[in-house]
């Protein structure tokens, strides 16, 4: 049980580095080093308490912050890009159009202006990216609200 608790905090560490240092260069192996294990393991242990892989979950991290700085208006899809640690335009643009549903230009494009009459806490989990799920316009999103 002990030994449970301990690799959950460890693997918790290598999330709570994810959500922190979303825009640095990491990768699986310096993320299982994090969680003092093998590259395999913690890739396995990950998806087992996640539900999802740690490259996805930093992807969808990402994509998050992606979506805030693309509703502030002020910065190019390739800057958003850079920013928020990807590497490569075109495979920040279908990871965010597989996501979120629409293309970066076309949700940087798009009507958020109702998103505004929410805490910014209100509108992160709102506007939190999740698979399988499409993209919730922002007149949807603040129905629901």
């Amino acid at each position: 049980m002990t030994s449970d608790l301990d690799e959950l905090r460890r693997l918790r560490r290598a999330r709570d580095r994810m959500d922190r240092e979303y825009a640095q260069p990491l990768d699986v192996p310096a993320l299982a080093r994090t969680a003092l294990m093998s590259t395999a393991h913690f890739s396995r242990r990950f998806r087992d308490a996640y539900g999802e892989t740690p490259y996805s979950y930093l992807m969808t991290r990402r994509i998050e912050r992606a979506k805030t700085l693309l509703r502030r208006g002020d910065l190019s899809v390739t800057d958003v890009c850079f920013a928020v640690g990807c590497t490569s335009l075109g495979s920040f643009s279908a990871r965010f159009t597989e996501i979120v549903g629409q293309t970066p230009s076309a949700y940087r494009a798009g009507d958020h202006d109702d998103l505004r009459l929410l805490s910014g806490c209100q509108a992160m989990v709102l506007t939190r990216p999740r698979r399988g799920r499409g993209q919730q316009n922002s007149s949807s999103v603040a129905a629901s609200a």
